[in-house]
């Protein structure tokens, strides 16, 4: 009896998983079909799951008429070095709150995380005067040194957690063996945080990549435009193409997908391990 009820509980779970992926799924299932119509399947038969002509006539357009590549690249360089410069000081400020700073260490992370308590509008103003003073506007490095201000704080405080979980001990026996600080940091503790390392630095890569608000503001160029305002621009005033639309969304939302697949083990892992504070 008891088997029974366990074999139900597993069916109806899996069931529900089933469903719940497919629901979660089926949006970019959606986008990637629908960026593969023919010209008029869209608007013509817009219910229509499978296409009747395969073409890639819409990514063809975008990338080389509306060159949404560069956009990407644009992106690419702000994300990568918005997650590469916040792991790196994050990393040595969290071990730094936790080790030399231990009793202040959970009041510091706390202070560090009400950053986030402003929304993102009621900072535009300030951050778009400041970087007009300093002349970063409509530049890649401006927005870089905008996402870090609010990039850091949220990596610092994420990272405590994973510091946290490393025995103190274990430095201590390798200063008595002869390595100085700087050894214990990079070849003791780094490699015992790695998997949280890792979840940072992705989550500071897709906050950075999909952010759209300060793009929007500090950004005018087109050739320096990141791919959330390039696909918002695609919207144009009273004409909307649904095939360019799609193929834009598909370019942008895949790599990241992708991305996940790959290291979602990381991630767990990273969370998990972090979790115990």
């Amino acid at each position: 009896m008891k088997k029974q009820k366990s074999m139900l509980g597993d069916l109806i779970c899996h069931a529900y998983l089933m469903v719940v992926t497919v629901i979660a799924v089926f949006p970019l299932v959606w986008i990637i079909i629908s960026s593969v119509k023919g010209k008029g399947e869209l608007t013509g038969d817009p219910t229509s799951f499978w296409p009747k002509v395969f073409t890639l006539d819409y990514y063809r357009h975008v990338i080389y008429d509306l060159n949404f590549i560069v956009n990407i690249k644009n992106s690419l360089m702000i994300a990568l070095s918005t997650t590469l410069i916040a792991t790196v000081i994050s990393a040595m400020a969290a071990y730094g709150i936790v080790r030399f700073f231990p009793r202040l260490g959970r009041i510091m992370s706390k202070v560090l995380i009400t950053t986030y308590i402003f929304p993102p509008i009621l900072l535009a103003i300030p951050y778009s005067i400041v970087m007009a003073k300093v002349g970063l506007t409509n530049t890649t490095f401006g927005l870089v040194i905008v996402y870090l201000s609010f990039s850091v704080p949220y990596a610092v405080w994420l990272l405590v957690g994973f510091f946290q979980t490393v025995p103190i001990e274990i430095e201590e026996a390798a200063k008595i063996d002869g390595a100085n600080k700087f050894t214990v940091f990079f070849k003791i503790v780094l490699p015992l945080v790695a998997p949280g390392i890792v979840a940072t630095a992705i989550y500071t890569f897709i906050n950075a990549w999909n952010e759209f608000l300060y793009a929007l503001i500090l950004v005018n160029d087109t050739s320096k435009m990141t791919v959330a305002v390039a696909l918002r621009s695609l919207n144009g005033a009273e004409i909307l193409d649904w095939g360019d639309m799609m193929a834009a969304s598909v370019l942008v939302v895949l790599p990241s997908v992708l991305f996940f697949c790959f290291i979602q083990n990381k991630i767990a892992g990273g969370l998990s391990e972090g979790s115990v504070k």
